[in-house]
């Protein structure tokens, strides 16, 4: 039977170790916006779609990347695999959920919604896991949040489409963001190699994900191999969902989980905040996207979340 593994959460050097990688995450992350933008507005791939490949890609560059670098990784451990078929399930959820919510609630809404997770992380850890929930903390989910509401432009009444449902479904995302996060944790409690657990989980999010492809093309007509080979003879199409996978995807979702060894799920959740603002700059700097004073606001708002709380771990270490 394993053995939680014990961390120190107040030993500094682990500390800025944890923010330095879920920082990188969070870099990795920033790129998935634009690529999906990118594959659904010059291909119109469906959601499902997309989202298959980009789990079959992640899957398949770890396996090539664990059999050069370290073939241990590619062993799931004894009695693990339903463990990592749940985690599936929520890596499935959660894409599946944001991408529902973008249709639904537009680009900005849905990322405000989506950044709940951090209130909920913060309430599930407490409970689950006993994290503290300081003031400061609590301060820093608030502020986070509305540094997101200004880098999304979701200040504007038009940006939120007054549909229950679709509110629901954002917050939903939030919500199976958190689970993730906790997830992530008790794999790094249990010991369980973060990396081995990003494969397996988006092996069977792939599982789950290629009957739900097929049955949504079905429901619009299209036969499954137009379903499943959307991109047909589009090299450029094909490259750019590669790169989604074995890029940011495995960057983002990888550092992200590697981060938890160091971190507190909630902090980690607080952290991966900068999301929003490092997509709105590289869409500017890339795609010459607007960047209105309020975004800087935000931004600024969403930086000092993180670094009130820094300095507050380090006045406490």
């Amino acid at each position: 039977m394993e053995k939680p593994v014990v961390i120190a959460a107040s030993d500094p050097s682990r500390l800025a170790k944890g923010y330095l990688i879920c920082i990188a995450a969070t870099f990795s992350w920033a790129f998935t916006g634009i690529l999906i933008r990118y594959l659904t507005v010059n291909y119109q791939i469906s959601p499902l779609t997309l989202s298959f490949w980009r789990d079959v890609f992640v899957v398949l560059g770890l396996v090539l990347i664990f059999s050069v670098g370290n073939r241990a990784l590619l062993q799931p451990g004894t009695g693990r695999l339903p463990y990592f078929a749940l985690y599936g399930v929520v890596v499935a959820l959660f894409n599946g959920l944001w991408s529902f919510s973008v249709a639904l609630n537009g680009a900005a809404a849905a990322t405000v919604l989506a950044y709940s997770s951090a209130a909920f992380t913060a309430l599930l850890a407490w409970r689950l896991f006993r994290e503290p929930l300081t003031p400061i903390k609590m301060v820093a989910v608030f502020l986070g949040l509305g540094g997101c509401v200004l880098v999304a432009e979701a200040y504007n009444a038009t940006a939120w489409a007054l549909n229950p449902f679709g509110i629901l479904t954002g917050l939903c995302s939030g919500l199976i963001f958190a689970v993730y996060s906790l997830m992530g944790k008790f794999t790094a409690n249990r010991g369980i190699n973060s990396w081995t657990a990003l494969l397996y989980s988006f092996a069977f999010a792939a599982l789950y994900f290629l009957p739900l492809s097929l049955f949504s093309g079905w429901l619009q007509g299209y036969p499954p191999l137009k379903t499943l080979f959307w991109l047909g003879n589009r090299p450029v199409g094909w490259l750019a969902l590669f790169v989604l996978g074995v890029g940011p995807t495995i960057g983002g979702f990888g550092f992200y989980s590697l981060s938890l060894n160091y971190l507190q799920a909630s902090i980690a959740n607080l952290i991966a905040m900068l999301e929003p603002l490092i997509t709105a700059i590289l869409a500017y700097l890339l795609l010459a996207e607007r960047l209105t004073p309020p975004q800087l606001l935000g931004g600024a708002m969403i930086l000092s979340s993180v670094v009130i709380l820094r300095l507050f771990e380090m006045r406490s270490t």
